[in-house]
């Protein structure tokens, strides 16, 4: 029996141990070719996928040059390795099945188990840590990213609160329209109104610190509807959705 596991290659990498067909079949000393000799006991009743998977391997000849086609092998689950050993009825056979019967017996000792057990739990807690440690990488990068982006925003709050009032000539100057041409979309689209010879906001948009009046020209008595930097902002979006670009944007200087 010492004989056997130099013979009959298993593979404990899976879930159970599992042994190479062609092994089995060389260490059971079968004369009959594998391929035939496997076709034949599976008469016996065995399944694909659950008493055995079929793979192919490449495989060279003895001067090194690898064989036209890949070799067909089978990885067998040890209750079909026994099967097929008493199946042999032969001396060789017995051998092969006593040592797969220790082999169980070593498998599903306490010991094994609990090695087994400690190996899995030690491989997630690896992926844990491989993890944690994508995240940590992952979070790094985006507070590198928020640190940069930090002055911009702040500075973009700062032009938003700033006091200083642009007149709608100037606005719309940007847009290659007349003062006239941009107070009429702004009409039509129900942002302000006219009255007594100046424009005010509707109530949805005059609490929004869009605009502002200011004295406009000599007369110190004159005051006109301006707008923010908030303000020009929403008339940037609000010309936006219909297409309407200022002229840099556009390509075309001013």
């Amino acid at each position: 029996m010492n004989e056997v596991p130099q013979l009959v290659h298993l593979n404990e990498n899976e879930d159970t141990p599992t042994v190479s067909g062609r092994a089995l079949h060389q260490a059971l000393e079968i004369k009959t070719p594998y391929t035939q000799w496997f076709d034949r006991m599976c008469e016996y009743g065995f399944t694909e996928n659950t008493d055995f998977l079929t793979f192919h391997k490449i495989v060279k000849r003895a001067d090194g040059a690898e064989m036209p086609k890949p070799q067909t092998d089978h990885q067998l689950t040890i209750d079909m390795a026994k099967e097929l050993c008493m199946i042999q009825r032969s001396e060789i056979g017995k051998k092969c099945r006593q040592y797969f019967i220790e082999i169980e017996k070593q498998w599903n000792s306490p010991e094994a188990v609990l090695a087994r057990a400690l190996k899995m739990a030690n491989a997630k807690l690896q992926d844990s840590d491989q993890k944690i440690k994508h995240l940590e990488t992952a979070v790094r990068g985006q507070k590198a990213y928020i640190r940069d982006l930090e002055p911009k925003a702040q500075y973009c709050e700062n032009v938003l609160r700033s006091d200083n009032l642009t007149t709608v000539t100037e606005i719309a100057k940007d847009y290659g329209m007349t003062a006239v041409e941009l107070n009429a979309y702004l009409k039509e689209n129900g942002i302000q109104f006219k009255r007594g010879g100046k424009w005010y906001l509707y109530a949805p948009y005059a609490k929004k610190g869009y605009a502002a009046y200011k004295t406009v020209g000599e007369d110190s008595f004159s005051t006109h509807l301006c707008w923010t930097q908030k303000g020009k902002l929403f008339i940037y979006q609000l010309l936006k959705m219909d297409g309407i670009l200022p002229v840099t944007e556009r390509g075309v200087n001013v």
